[in-house]
């Protein structure tokens, strides 16, 4: 099976190459000319010089999987795409873009007869030997047609052990690492609260590790009590824990290896799906207030100036003669 590749960055690239795996191979298509040669070169992808190009070297009914920022940078794709397909093709967005906006381009693609099937895609830099957790939606018949593809990318049932209730049943939706999510948009949506979730967790580890590096004696606050080798809890937690996860696993490493965190920046920046996140909870009533907390943390940390806390100082002193104005010669930063 062929399909178009239109986006070569650190998920594309990689999917390229597990799809080349399973014997698909792809029409690719980036902006840069060295990337898309020695991709080519490494799986035996067919490199094209334009969309165009792309699109003239598939067979009807054709597929093109777009892996771009989202936003304008897909819409643009979309928009050359919309131009060049014809009736029976099938547009698949596998990048992080706003659920609504795959509602809207589903319905004007279908317009044309062309399908567009939004494709949340999580596993990233680890996706080429894991596989990746594939969240589909639109039109049946295209997830149908498209399934092979979705299959060459899943992890597969494999993966991971079956739960108690599904011994001896047949494969329940989802076990093989891919899922249809329902009509155009449920995809995204489903990938919007998976990052939302994300953000929840990689807080909440956050904040025990910071308790562990700041942990009090008890009788004399202003000290230290335990000096935690934060690697190695992370380490035992790892083993028959019942936090015990990828992301987990991931933060194991982080704390290992080099420097630890004296290595990374304590500036978080956020990709805009736990704004979206929270942004629909609102909108349906629905109270989400770790998601919230941990995106609010993450603009917390990109306040470089402190105003918010300096502010805060400052009100303390003149309601409450409280301490936080900086004494004679005495400079506070």
């Amino acid at each position: 099976m062929d399909l178009g590749f239109v986006g070569l960055g650190r998920m594309g690239g990689n999917m390229v190459r597990r799809l080349a795996k399973a014997g698909v191979r792809a029409h690719i298509f980036s902006l840069d000319a060295d990337e898309r040669r020695t991709l080519a070169e490494e799986t035996g992808a067919v490199p094209c010089e334009s969309l165009e190009a792309l699109v003239s070297g598939l067979d009807a009914p054709r597929t093109v999987w777009i892996m771009v920022p989202s936003g304008k940078p897909t819409q643009g794709v979309i928009d050359q795409l919309t131009a060049l397909l014809s009736p029976g093709d099938t547009i698949i967005d596998g990048g992080n873009s706003y659920y609504r906006d795959s509602v809207r381009r589903a319905a004007e693609l279908a317009e044309r007869h062309i399908a567009f099937l939004d494709c949340g895609t999580s596993g990233g830099l680890f996706g080429l030997d894991r596989g990746y957790s594939l969240m589909v939606g639109g039109d049946d018949v295209a997830v149908r047609r498209n399934e092979p593809i979705f299959k060459a990318l899943a992890p597969g049932i494999e993966a991971a052990p079956r739960t108690p209730a599904h011994q001896d049943k047949p494969e329940a939706p989802g076990e093989s690492g891919w899922l249809h999510c329902g009509k155009a948009g449920a995809g995204h949506y489903v990938k919007m609260v998976h990052n939302g979730v994300e953000y929840g967790i990689m807080q909440a580890f956050a904040e025990g590790f910071a308790l562990f590096a700041s942990a009090a004696d008890p009788a004399v606050p202003s000290e230290r009590a335990y000096d935690f080798d934060l690697a190695a809890i992370a380490e035992v937690w790892r083993r028959g824990s019942v936090v015990s996860s990828w992301l987990l696993d991931l933060g194991t490493e982080a704390l290992a290896g080099g420097k630890g965190l004296d290595d990374y920046s304590p500036r978080v920046a956020d990709s805009g799906e736990g704004r979206w996140t929270l942004n629909s909870a609102i909108e349906q009533g629905v109270a989400t207030p770790v998601i919230a907390d941990a995106l609010f943390a993450r603009f917390t940390s990109h306040d470089d100036t402190g105003t918010a806390n300096r502010f805060l100082s400052a009100l303390r002193n003149k309601f409450g003669g409280h301490d936080g104005v900086p004494k004679a010669g005495e400079v506070k930063t």
